[in-house]
């Protein structure tokens, strides 16, 4: 079997573990079967060390300048130097010459905003880190962020959200080059119970604190989302919280941008994504504690917000805890 090339791209204050994940998930492929299936290699502008934004020293592979398609697949790392990454003409040139002697191309974490000043975005639907799409949005408008999935690929070209989420993304790079049982026996190597599909949310809300400026908008916001079996309509709400509906829903928009009801939907839809990847709960047992009511309600819900019925979502995110 022919080993796969994959040049994985650091500089300067790049997150050491936006270039670990991908680099170990694809050294532990080669440690399953009878020969190597993937020849990786950590590439820096000179070749030089590289002090990665936890302080620690790591030391590259081959010189940026002299690495050499074709390749199987690049990877480009992000990191708190990914700024200055992304306004370095020498790193930009070489992420587009190597690019085009790529089968694919891959961004992880902010290392988007590399392969977006390199132009390699353009047109196409990406993420980053949920703390930095804004920003990416804002810079590359010809780019259509979409700050909400754990990685998206369109066409060649993919990109991953924060930091481990490249674990997820290399395990389905595994799992697309070789199949389903070689990234179930990487993700087992790798202790990872779950390879969370593309689509799932990187940022839940019930990781993310509502914003704090405001203390009647946290206080109903934590309570929808310990009592999602009760009855939260606006109108229930703003009567627990002692308020219009008016005012809630303004408070809301003002300071979480969506609407009472919207944030209910999601807070949810969310808690039904994670009973259904991690319990067997029956899909009415799973809508009825979410408070969804029925399975219907529960389908139309995570059809708008996943783009999958929540049957497919449960198949999908279990797919490598089977043997």
């Amino acid at each position: 079997m022919v080993e796969r090339r994959v040049a994985v791209i650091g500089y300067d204050a790049a997150e050491l573990l936006d270039i670990a994940c991908v680099t170990t998930t694809l050294e532990n492929a080669n440690l399953q079967g009878a020969a190597p299936v993937y020849h990786v290699r950590l590439a820096t502008p000179g070749g030089s060390p590289i002090t990665c934004g936890t302080g620690l020293t790591l030391q590259a592979q081959e010189a940026l300048e002299r690495t050499v398609g074709p390749l199987d697949t690049l990877v480009v790392s992000g990191g708190i130097g990914h700024e200055a990454a992304a306004g370095n003409r020498s790193i930009l040139a070489h992420v587009r010459r190597l690019a085009r002697e790529s089968r694919r191309v891959a961004s992880v974490c902010t290392g988007a905003a590399v392969l977006a000043a390199a132009g390699l975005l353009d047109g196409r639907r990406a993420t980053t880190h949920w703390q930095s799409a804004k920003a990416l949005a804002a810079r590359h408008p010809k780019v259509a962020v979409d700050p909400a999935p754990i990685f998206i690929r369109d066409g060649d070209t993919y990109t991953a959200a924060g930091v481990t989420s490249a674990l997820d993304l290399t395990l389905a790079f595994v799992e697309e080059d070789h199949g389903a049982e070689l990234a179930r026996r990487v993700a087992r190597g790798l202790v990872t119970y779950l390879q969370r599909p593309g689509d799932q949310a990187q940022m839940s809300m019930f990781t993310a604190s509502p914003s704090p400026e405001n203390n009647l908008v946290r206080q109903v916001a934590e309570y929808v989302t310990t009592h999602l079996g009760a009855d939260l309509t606006t109108v229930a709400l703003a009567h627990g919280a002692g308020v219009s509906e008016r005012h809630l829903t303004r408070l809301f928009l003002e300071h979480l941008g969506q609407t009472p009801g919207r944030f209910v939907r999601q807070a949810r839809t969310e808690a039904a994504a994670y009973l259904l990847t991690s319990t067997s709960l029956p899909m009415t047992g799973v809508a009825i504690r979410c408070g969804f009511g029925t399975t219907e309600t529960l389908r139309q819900a995570f059809v708008d917000r996943y783009g999958v019925p929540p049957s497919r979502y449960r198949s999908t995110a279990t797919s490598t805890t089977r043997s």
